[in-house]
C-alpha cells in the first residue's frame, strides 16, 4: 500500500469509511447507555406515575395531568 491507500484504491476514501463506522458506533453506544430509550414502549399513564413517584412533579400537578389524560 503507498501512500495510506485503504479501500477503493482511492487514497483517502478507505479512511472515511472506518472513520464514519467509527463514529456511528460512538453514537449508537451513547444512545443504548443513555436513559433516553426507556421511555419506549411506556403508556403516558406509566410516565406520569413514574415521575410524581420520583418527585418530579407534586400532588396536584399529578392529579391535574391524570385527570387530561383521562
Amino acid at each position: 500500500m503507498m501512500g495510506g491507500e485503504i479501500g477503493f484504491g482511492i487514497p483517502g476514501v478507505g479512511m472515511i469509511l472506518i472513520w464514519g463506522l467509527i463514529v456511528v458506533a460512538i453514537v449508537w453506544l451513547v444512545r443504548a447507555l443513555t436513559g433516553d430509550s426507556t421511555k419506549e414502549g411506556k403508556s403516558a399513564r406509566q410516565i406520569l406515575d413514574e415521575r410524581f413517584a420520583s418527585g418530579e412533579i407534586d400532588q396536584g400537578e399529578y392529579e391535574q395531568k391524570k385527570r387530561m389524560l383521562g
